[in-house]
């Protein structure tokens, strides 16, 4: 998934292939052999299953429409060199869809965004209907830079049934937190499990997760780089000591922080919402294997609560950290067919292309001018997982689903709300607060850790001026 897309199981390399060589042969969509009728979409979703699913929608939309759709999986990693190298053979897609906030802006410094049609999108389906801090999130000043689609959240999961067995109150804040990491670990039992590889933007992430919760920001309201802030040194302070005490040495991924929370092995874990199907059973290669699962699939789907912010010290009542993601328009695009395919997958095909991954896909378009709700009340109705279906509500409790409701109005992000979001291209490609929070988890000090992830910003932000 799920980005954090690196939390979901990569696309097989068949269809990366099949993507690349289909890239290789598009023409540029604008051009008069087709008529204004033929769009191409790049699509982040690029996994097999999802792919289905969009081309179903898009299907229904040829059909009602009669404009076609080249659609081209393309995975995240490689998006910006697949731009780079469009845009100078000029074949760029008209539209790309399921874009994280980062590539957004960095398409907007290299002037690649038609933020007009945006603008005409956001306007025809009416901004009253999206989520207001989402459309912030994808402006600049009064510049519409993309269409708001769908998010996902890091949480904080853990083990209720511990937490009330040792008297603990719900990891809400720092202190408790580390309290709780600290009172349970013992013998083979962690606290946590917290990632600590330098390679992997989920690792910078789950840092960020933590620090919007202490007003920990990558850059201040001047536009000065901020991670050696009295703010994020508690935060450093934090990371540091969960990771060296109360987290399973070595370094720990995506994917091994997961399953050591899944054997029952730590009692906390900090991972995206889209974790919550396999942590419901719901997915047969990433199934729980804590001893009480062998008979209950859903045992510790159960037994687990959810925390979509943590207070520090600084931070009164704290942040969520999220990924918007969205629709958008090139520059040279066939503007009026894109505009008309993204409004239609905010509207008449909204629900069945969120109904992929309804766990990490929360609507960022609530309703319509008709029914306000049409979109959040359709998510509850979606059936989740992959190899079994179930509605998130028939495995986590009204509480749960509540807290989930609420993501989108409550994501919050480094540097764009200070008008630096062009720093988030680099900070998540070279990886500077992973390579940090990779060393505090080899001894490192919070304050050297903080120095070096602070230095490395700083260069990276000269080079954009």
């Amino acid at each position: 998934m799920k980005t954090s897309r690196t939390m979901r199981v990569v696309a097989s390399a068949t269809l990366l292939i099949a993507g690349a060589a289909t890239l290789a042969g598009c023409s540029n969509s604008g051009s008069s052999n087709d008529h204004g009728k033929t769009i191409t979409v790049w699509s982040e979703e690029n996994q097999p299953d999802r792919v289905k699913t969009t081309q179903t929608v898009i299907d229904a939309f040829t059909k009602k429409t009669g404009i076609k759709v080249k659609l081209v999986p393309v995975d995240e990693a490689q998006v910006p060199q697949l731009v780079a190298s469009a845009a100078i053979s000029g074949k760029l897609p008209d539209v790309m869809g399921a874009i994280p906030l980062s590539i957004v802006r960095q398409l907007d410094t290299q002037k690649l965004l038609n933020t007009d049609s945006a603008a005409n999108v956001v306007k025809n389906l009416d901004e009253k209907t999206f989520v207001p801090s989402a459309l912030k999130l994808d402006q600049d000043g009064s510049r519409q830079l993309a269409v708001p689609d769908s998010a996902y959240a890091q949480i904080l999961v853990y083990r209720k049934d511990l937490f009330e067995k040792a008297g603990l109150e719900a990891p809400t804040t720092y202190a408790a937190l580390e309290k709780a990491a600290k009172t349970l670990t013992s013998g083979k039992q962690y606290g946590i499990t917290l990632a600590t590889d330098p390679k992997d933007v989920f690792t910078s992430q789950t840092f960020e997760s933590l620090a919007l919760g202490n007003n920990c920001q990558l850059v201040d309201k001047s536009g000065k780089v901020g991670l050696e802030s009295s703010e994020c040194k508690k935060t450093w302070n934090l990371y540091g000591s969960l990771a060296q005490h109360y987290s399973p040495s070595g370094t720990q991924t995506v994917d091994t922080t997961r399953a050591t929370y899944f054997a029952g092995q730590a009692a906390m874990v900090d991972w995206s919402t889209y974790i919550l199907d396999e942590l419901g059973g719901l997915r047969n290669d990433a199934l729980p294997t804590c001893p009480q699962c062998t008979s209950d699939p859903t045992w510790l789907a159960k037994n687990s609560g959810i925390v979509t912010s943590i207070a520090g010290p600084d931070g009164g009542q704290g942040a969520t950290y999220g990924e918007a993601t969205s629709w958008l328009v090139t520059k040279k695009a066939n503007a009026s067919p894109s505009e008309k395919f993204i409004e239609y997958m905010l509207s008449d095909g909204y629900l069945k292309w969120l109904g992929m991954a309804p766990e990490g896909k929360f609507p960022l378009r609530t309703g319509t001018q008709a029914n306000a709700t049409e979109y959040t009340d359709g998510w509850k109705t979606l059936e989740t997982g992959v190899d079994t279906k179930k509605k998130l509500s028939d495995i986590y409790d009204a509480a749960t689903i509540d807290a989930l409701l609420k993501v989108p109005s409550q994501i919050d992000r480094w540097a764009i709300p200070q008008g630096q979001g062009a720093l988030l291209g680099p900070v998540n490609t070279q990886l500077p607060v992973s390579k940090a929070v990779a060393s505090l988890g080899s001894g490192t000090s919070p304050s050297d850790a903080a120095s070096a992830a602070n230095t490395a910003v700083e260069q990276m932000q000269a080079k954009l001026k």
